[in-house]
């Protein structure tokens, strides 16, 4: 299994990137801030006005270690990574597999049923939680709706039907999601997913999350070979990194959802930390933004027993090991395609 690696976030506006030695060194006008050993990350990413001198870009190519710099707010820009890995037989068969409607869909089959039960089992876990009777009232139905869901999702036999079904899904899942915010609640009022930009706290929180979430799914990807833009549910659009997207769906309620759920219930993060731009996008400032850096790293390095392999690893690692299950199946190694399930 490969060696847990962090990622170094960097958000400090005006901060530059070097080389020295087999070191990372981040600088804020010319004065060092921290140093790290090039072997101990397994990704970079900057936010805003963050510059990287030529010789730091190349040293993170030759060590595997990807670069990818977003806006202050999160929205990815441009990525720089070395050479690809694996071999070009597994990214053929990948291309043939996408390009075949019945194999694509015995992927996305099990990765839409897991992101459905996974859902469920946050749902479930707030019942356990915070089982008052007017939350199980309003959750319950939504539960057992997700259940039928996962039976009819196995049963599809075309894309789209499938993609409807998961659609589905997501408004019986959002549409209590509310009921999972249990503190704050005037701050994070949660009334409907929305993105691109998000127009309330939550959403705001939810969708840089899925921004990180799908860095470490590209990276995952590119380590075991297979090309993160071309998926088997999500199809091929320029820019898009259409198999990372299809990776992250099982882990959105797991780690993304779980994660946002704790830093507003447990009052990491306050309704202060937020502000609403003149196009009515709401953004984080910069304390709030560190927070859920933090937070997302801490959660990372957690341990949990992988329900397939049947072996613990750091959560961080959750997204290395499907990747790897996915790359077997599409080499013919693995019948199918076995998804991550929470239990």
């Amino acid at each position: 299994m490969k060696k847990f690696l962090n990622t170094l976030f960097v958000t400090t506006q005006g901060a530059y990137l070097n080389k020295e030695g087999e070191s990372v060194v981040v600088s804020v006008e010319h004065e060092i801030r921290l140093r790290v050993p090039i072997h101990t990350l397994g990704g970079v990413v900057c936010f805003g006005n963050v510059a990287c001198s030529p010789f730091f870009l190349g040293h993170c190519a030759e060590n595997g270690v990807a670069v990818s710099m977003l806006t202050e707010h999160g929205r990815f820009l441009a990525r720089v990574h070395g050479k690809v890995s694996g071999n070009v037989l597994l990214r053929r068969e990948q291309y043939r597999r996408a390009d075949d409607p019945s194999a694509s869909l015995a992927i996305a089959r099990p990765v839409v049923a897991a992101k459905i039960a996974n859902a469920r089992t946050v749902l479930q876990r707030s019942l356990r939680d915070h089982g008052e009777k007017d939350i199980t009232t309003a959750i319950q139905p939504a539960v057992n709706r997700l259940g039928r869901l996962i039976d009819e999702v196995m049963a599809c036999e075309e894309l789209e039907s499938l993609r409807g079904k998961e659609g589905d899904a997501g408004r019986e899942y959002f549409g209590v999601f509310n009921h999972l915010i249990t503190a704050q609640k005037e701050s994070f009022l949660f009334r409907e997913r929305n993105r691109r930009p998000p127009l309330d706290n939550m959403n705001a929180l939810m969708s840089f999350t899925y921004t990180l979430l799908a860095h470490d799914c590209v990276g995952a990807l590119e380590a075991v070979g297979l090309d993160p833009q071309v998926g088997f549910l999500h199809r091929d659009r320029p820019g898009r990194a259409s198999l990372a997207l299809d990776l992250m769906e099982e882990f959105r309620p797991y780690f993304a959802d779980r994660l946002v759920l704790s830093l507003v219930n447990l009052k990491q993060v306050q309704g202060s930390g937020f502000r609403k731009s003149e196009s009515g996008a709401v953004e984080m400032n910069d304390d709030t933004r560190k927070t859920l850096l933090v937070a997302y790293q801490k959660r990372k390095q957690e341990e949990i027993r992988h329900p397939f392999l049947d072996e613990t690893m750091p959560v961080g690692l959750l997204f290395y090991a499907q990747a790897l299950l996915m790359a077997r199946h599409v080499r013919g190694d693995l019948d199918g395609y076995p998804p991550f399930i929470w239990k």
